[in-house]
């Protein structure tokens, strides 16, 4: 069947990395990382939007897209001292749910039996099943953890009459047996939704949540650090998933289902350095950019900071250099002072 070529704009990589072909092996052999986007928001529930996401987390950066991004904090260049590329995006007509998802998880698990992390660009999180499920499909069901930042659990049944969309994943993830109920963490949950019934399911499943009254009254620190000892107990890897959501409006008003009271863009950021220094991610999404919503790219922008985020602390935990996460990031290496005059 032949390609539709690029769907939403233009066919741009992330900031400059050079391109590979899923449908050829050789293309991304030997890759670290492999970027795939997913252009879906047809499991959107309120605003839409999301499927222009991929190419607005591709693209809003106002330094040269010339495949380098040197980190100030890390001293590593995620996007040279990794073999990055960026396979494109995967065809995933918005008006057909039971298609689109197992085209994303073929091309997924593709990413992942090649033995690099797949980092997927959203579109809206109903995507989540389908690439945690693609990872999983390679490197074994219930042997890969989930760190969910989100604003909402997404664990619903039935909504709207159907099985699937962007409040349903994790939950279709646990009841298939790609990924363990316990060994499921959520960071960042607040407001309204899902009722008592669905958060009984959750405590039945005995997942891990993380509401911000707690993140706020015992520190977030603390909670990563609890919730990492569970991730890596049983499980080889951890799958990151990150929907923008999980920040306050203010910090990213470009989503669907905006939610007051997140996390700061600063916590976030931080959160997914210290998530990818310390543990051994396998792959990563970062979903429910809508640009149409986004006033000034403010949330594309965190978005896109967030992968980079990602790959330079990947970058620096292969270097294999010891990290004192009680110390800012700057004090691990020496400074040279400047010679001053007699």
């Amino acid at each position: 069947m032949p390609r539709y070529g690029a769907q939403f704009g233009p066919d741009v990589t992330y900031l400059g990395v050079e391109r590979c072909d899923l449908d050829d092996p050789a293309s991304f052999a030997g890759a670290d990382v492999v970027i795939v986007g997913a252009p879906f928001d047809g499991g959107t529930s309120h605003r839409p939007g999301t499927r222009f996401g991929p190419q607005a987390i591709r693209m809003t950066d106002y330094l040269p897209h010339d495949g380098s991004r040197p980190s100030l904090a890390l001293r590593t260049d995620g996007l040279q001292d990794l073999r990055v590329l960026d396979a494109g995006d995967v065809e995933m007509y918005s008006g057909d749910i039971e298609t689109a998802l197992p085209a994303l998880e073929a091309a997924v698990e593709k990413v992942a039996r090649a033995g690099a992390i797949p980092v997927v660009l959203g579109g809206d999180h109903s995507i989540a099943f389908a690439d945690a499920t693609g990872v999983a499909n390679a490197l074994g069901h219930g042997r890969v953890s989930m760190l969910h930042f989100d604003a909402h659990a997404d664990t619903g049944d039935i909504e709207f009459g159907s099985l699937w969309g962007h409040g349903q994943p994790m939950r279709r993830l646990i009841e298939s047996g790609a990924l363990r109920g316990d060994r499921f963490l959520q960071i960042g949950l607040r407001g309204y939704w899902p009722p008592p019934a669905t958060l009984d399911w959750m405590a039945e499943q005995r997942m891990r949540s993380y509401e911000m009254t707690e993140i706020v009254h015992r520190g977030l620190s603390e909670c990563l650090t609890e919730a990492f000892g569970i991730a890596t107990d049983e499980c080889e890897g951890v799958f990151l998933s990150v929907d923008i959501d999980v920040c306050d409006p203010g910090h990213a008003p470009g989503t669907g289902t905006p939610e007051p009271g997140g996390l700061t863009a600063r916590q976030l950021l931080d959160s997914v350095r210290r998530i990818c220094l310390e543990l051994p991610v396998v792959g990563v999404d970062v979903v429910e950019v809508s640009p149409p919503y986004d006033h000034a790219d403010i949330t594309a922008a965190l978005a896109n900071r967030v992968v980079l985020e990602a790959l330079s602390a990947i970058a620096r935990r292969r270097t294999g250099v010891p990290h004192d996460p009680s110390l800012p990031l700057l004090a691990d290496r020496p400074t040279t002072t400047p010679e001053t005059s007699a």
